[in-house]
């Protein structure tokens, strides 16, 4: 009988790790591979955290990150790359570099900058270099209060579509603008899609599930997202597909317990 060989649809994760393994890299991993995808890594940062919060921050040297980007990128072909929280100017800029000389495509960024307490994670002169670096993207995925330091304006409800485009439009490239942080009267979690090549923007919504549940859930929409590109849906469908694993994720997860505090979403159903 011939052997018949097929290669592993392949994502790079490059983000923090979180020793909780609730978001960051632990996070990636699971929902690129609940998604089908072969997850591979680069850790940008090491955390002492867990369910109630973080307790420090290890940045590895860019010496180091380069070198796990040429130890993943120079022997495996990756299909998507998601991009977690880049602490620092030298970290953006060494990122950058390499996603340009092994000419990576199909690029999602969770620009991550602020803190669940409302504090900024990064410096003024990183969030400057990371604006920079938006347009490389395939897809940006801001939350509110990420997406409110993008643009320098309050986000509402009623603008969240206008929003989105004119992030689309002022960093060139497509927003998956997310809508959990608003408030919330009705039963549903309002999400908007900004496709820039087409300039036109879609409206997703799923269920929304009373739990504190969701720690982790920003990565995990991230990586399931560009898991779905890696599997060559189109932008569109792989949002979608994104939103609907996420949330079907923490549908499975909110009754769950794991420590003292807010816990992960239930990446696998179990």
């Amino acid at each position: 009988m011939e052997n018949i060989t097929s290669k592993y649809n392949t994502v790079l994760t490059i983000a923090g790790s979180d020793s909780g393994g609730c978001a960051g890299i632990q996070a990636d991993i699971k929902s690129i591979s609940a998604c089908g995808g072969f997850a591979t890594s680069v850790i940008t940062a090491s955390t002492a955290q867990n369910t109630t919060g973080v307790t420090d921050i290890h940045p590895m040297p860019i010496a180091h990150i380069n070198k796990q980007l040429d130890a993943v990128l120079s022997d495996i072909q990756c299909q998507a790359v998601k991009i977690g929280m880049l602490h620092s100017s030298e970290v953006i800029k060494a990122v950058s570099k390499k996603l340009d000389f092994y000419n990576i495509k199909n690029i999602v960024i969770d620009p991550v900058m602020i803190a669940t307490s409302g504090d900024k994670l990064i410096t003024d002169t990183a969030i400057n270099d990371l604006k920079q670096f938006l347009s490389k993207a395939t897809l940006i995925t801001p939350n509110i209060p990420e997406a409110e330091l993008l643009i320098g304006h309050p986000i509402q409800l009623q603008n969240l579509e206008a929003t989105a485009k004119t992030i689309g439009q002022t960093f060139q490239t497509s927003v998956l603008l997310k809508g959990g942080h608003l408030n919330n009267t009705t039963d549903v979690i309002t999400d908007v899609l900004y496709v820039l090549d087409k300039d036109d923007t879609v409206i997703i919504t799923n269920p929304w599930y009373k739990t504190k549940n969701t720690h982790g859930t920003g990565c995990s929409l991230s990586s399931s997202i560009a898991t779905y590109l890696s599997l060559n849906n189109d932008l569109e469908t792989a949002v979608k597909k994104g939103c609907h694993y996420v949330n079907q994720a923490i549908f499975n997860g909110q009754h769950k317990v794991l420590g003292q505090g807010n816990g992960p979403i239930n990446h696998f159903g179990l």
